[in-house]
């Protein structure tokens, strides 16, 4: 089995009782565009063994860092979620922070709503993204990757968006029904925005979803859907990080990496990982 950080970890740094539990999630079935999602995690935790144990001033591994085997995604979408939901639910009970490895977008249903299950209180999600994924459905498929967030948000769990460039009517007609909060890319890429504040309610508890078309297509080409004008590397992660002062972060799931064979983007998408157990901590 393929462990992430496998070069630098200790022994005890990668038992069970690690503080973060790896789920690789190679789900590839609802993509509209380009294709490979089912490569990311294995790709992820390739390149992970090239990271060095320091990132920014943390070192996330002392805490340790466990890989579990990859989720079997064979099978109904609602039936490959549930099982996904049962890791990271399973994660939450045993006091852990699951760190999903996809695979596709619509995967966040699965994992965010294992956690929202284990930790029964109210939970916010920040989202890094190109897209709002909040349509209702897409080629028909309410578990699709540009739907999962409405199924989220229709769950009743808060949203924060950061970097959507591309939306239709739907989507933002959702956003002012379900009270969504954004910063769209343009805002923030013009502006050279690194931190914005959450409102006052958003929940103390904090799932991230980074999808990694978030980013601009020139600092992240290998994903299915890239778009121009998207987030800086430390833009994005500054956001984050800074959405989480106060906060808590119970979870997240880096997603839509869809290797093409130049290994820059499988480590970017690494680091990303690493970074932000980092923030979690």
């Amino acid at each position: 089995m393929s462990i992430f950080l496998d070069s630098e970890l200790t022994d005890a740094e990668r038992t069970d009782s690690a503080r973060f539990r790896v789920i690789p999630v190679p789900l590839e079935r609802t993509v509209s565009y380009g294709s490979g999602t089912a490569n990311g995690p294995a790709a992820i935790v390739e390149a992970s063994n090239e990271l060095e144990r320091i990132v920014g001033t943390a070192e996330p591994c002392a805490n340790g860092i466990f890989t579990e085997d990859p989720l079997d995604c064979d099978g109904p979408l609602p039936e490959v979620m549930e099982r996904l939901a049962k890791r990271t639910e399973a994660a939450i009970h045993a006091g852990k922070v699951p760190v999903t490895l996809g695979g596709e977008h619509s995967l966040s249903y699965g994992a965010v709503s294992g956690v929202a299950r284990a930790l029964g209180q109210p939970i916010g999600i920040v989202q890094i993204d190109a897209h709002a994924d909040l349509r209702v459905a897409y080629q028909d498929e309410k578990h699709s990757h540009a739907s999962v967030m409405h199924l989220l948000v229709e769950d009743g769990i808060k949203l924060a968006q950061f970097g959507v460039r591309a939306l239709c009517q739907q989507e933002v007609d959702s956003r002012t029904k379900n009270g969504v909060f954004f910063k769209d890319a343009e805002e923030l890429v013009t502006h050279n925005t690194h931190a914005v504040e959450l409102p006052d309610d958003f929940p103390e508890l904090v799932y991230v979803s980074f999808d990694v078309d978030g980013l601009d297509p020139s600092l992240m080409p290998a994903t299915g859907t890239p778009v121009p004008g998207g987030l800086g590397y430390y833009q994005a992660l500054h956001l984050v990080e800074h959405a989480l002062k106060g906060r808590k972060c119970i979870g997240f799931d880096v997603v839509e990496l869809a290797p093409d064979g130049n290994a820059a983007w499988d480590f970017t998408a690494a680091q990303i990982v690493y970074r932000l157990m980092a923030a979690c901590q």
